[in-house]
């Protein structure tokens, strides 16, 4: 090979954002560069993040490859502006009318609230690919509009492309239905951008299936990548101990939003606390209330701290401190929004600890087809409060009772899920799509 491929990867949620799907896509990039790729992101103005919607984590960027060339090219962000002396005359004075306009020309461009960026992102790609030629595009969504750019791109510079769906575009996740009626330009845009591409990843086979049945003709160019988890960043997690003289500890660690069954879990939690063996338990949650801080306040309203019945909010963690948070918990609450679509990234992280898991979603959730060779599993029947229960009840009892080599046989079930076990394959199968 003459040189390295060089790769294009559109991403416009990319550190130091910490918002949903920002480890994929993290990863994603290292991952390619490690490789040997000549990897460049395109993404957006870190102020977005900070000033607008309050979505931020610089550690993330002391993650990114030195060798990773980073574009940030401006969001105009106009939805999400948060200064009024910004607004100008017109939005100022006439706000109503300022909003109908900027939905006819969002309309117009592309179906989606980012498609102002969808222009000046092709453009910035124009000049670096005549200055220095991609052989390659990535675009991961959402937002969708990153695909619209790769699709420009093809059409200005016949760059092939691929597109990784982080989320579903069409499909609403939760009601297992579309997310837009009939003749909505949603449709001809997803059918355009996976006609012309050369792969479409999907995090499980649910996805991948539910888009091969909509779009049969792409359907042998559609792959699954599932999320995975990073040894680098979960660190050594203490292995379980059995022991019988302390209070069991539950703990959550992810972000926490409105979709996620935390009602129906503290109802069973409840039920839980007046069995014997969890008489004096407690629940630590970990994490984010919501991805941005307007949902924060709503989100911790809800958690029954000053209940008594042992649930404690340790707020989000810092990276480094990952390990010492899984080290405090004997049994891990995976607390998902129920969709058999829905996987989480969360999952894999829970797996790597070697730590009983206690699955608070419905049953024929995708995370289930991750879980279900992992040893020490506890699923809920259902999210009534009594399977709850019951599922916290095996758990713990198993957390009392664990030896060091339950862990190890978790910790070998996980190894499969490593993020650069399901970047491999993906990675290999990508490099045949370049001729350098």
């Amino acid at each position: 090979m003459s040189r390295p491929p060089r790769l294009l990867y559109i991403a416009f949620y990319f550190p130091p954002t910490r918002a949903s799907g920002v480890h994929r896509s993290l990863a994603t990039a290292n991952h390619f560069a490690a490789r040997g790729w000549d990897v460049t992101v395109l993404t957006i103005n870190e102020e977005y993040f900070r000033d607008y919607v309050q979505s931020w984590d610089p550690s993330l960027s002391e993650r990114v490859d030195p060798s990773v060339r980073v574009e940030r090219v401006r969001y105009p962000g106009w939805r999400f502006e948060p200064s009024l002396r910004r607004y100008g005359w017109l939005r100022g004075n006439f706000p109503i009318l300022a909003e109908k306009l900027h939905q006819r020309r969002e309309q117009r461009e592309f179906p989606e609230p980012y498609a102002t960026w969808i222009k000046p992102a092709v453009a910035r790609s124009v000049e670096l690919h005549g200055a220095r030629p991609f052989d390659l595009c990535l675009a991961t969504g959402n937002p969708h509009a990153a695909f619209a750019v790769a699709w420009h791109l093809r059409e200005r510079l016949g760059l092939p492309y691929v597109v990784d769906y982080r989320d579903s575009w069409t499909l609403n996740l939760y009601e297992d239905a579309p997310a837009y009626p009939d003749g909505h330009p949603a449709w001809d845009w997803e059918r355009r951008v996976l006609d012309d591409a050369s792969r479409a990843t999907f995090v499980n086979e649910p996805l991948r299936e539910w888009h091969m049945h909509r779009y049969p003709e792409v359907a042998d160019r559609m792959l699954v990548v599932e999320n995975g988890w990073e040894p680098t960043l979960l660190g050594d997690v203490l292995a379980l101990q059995p022991h019988h003289d302390r209070p069991l500890q539950f703990g959550y660690l992810g972000t926490m939003t409105e979709r996620v069954p935390l009602a129906e879990f503290f109802a069973g939690w409840r039920l839980a606390r007046a069995e014997p063996l969890l008489s004096d338990a407690g629940v630590r949650l970990f994490g984010h209330l919501g991805y941005f801080n307007t949902s924060s306040a709503i989100l911790r309203a809800t958690l029954p701290i000053d209940e008594g019945i042992g649930v404690s909010y340790e707020g989000p963690v810092a990276k480094t401190e990952v390990a010492a948070a899984y080290d405090s918990v004997d049994v891990l609450l995976l607390a998902l929004a129920g969709s058999k679509y829905v996987t989480s990234g969360k999952v894999y992280e829970y797996m790597a600890t070697g730590k009983p898991i206690v699955s608070v979603h419905v049953p024929e959730a995708a995370a289930s087809d991750v879980l279900r060779g992992y040893p020490m599993w506890f699923p809920c029947a259902d999210l009534s409060p009594g399977a709850i229960r019951d599922a916290l009840i095996k758990a713990g009892d198993a957390a009392r009772g664990a030896m060091p080599s339950d862990a190890a046989a978790c910790r070998e079930y996980a190894a499969a899920y490593t993020r650069e076990a399901q970047l491999e394959p993906f990675e290999r199968e990508l490099r045949t799509l370049v001729s350098v």
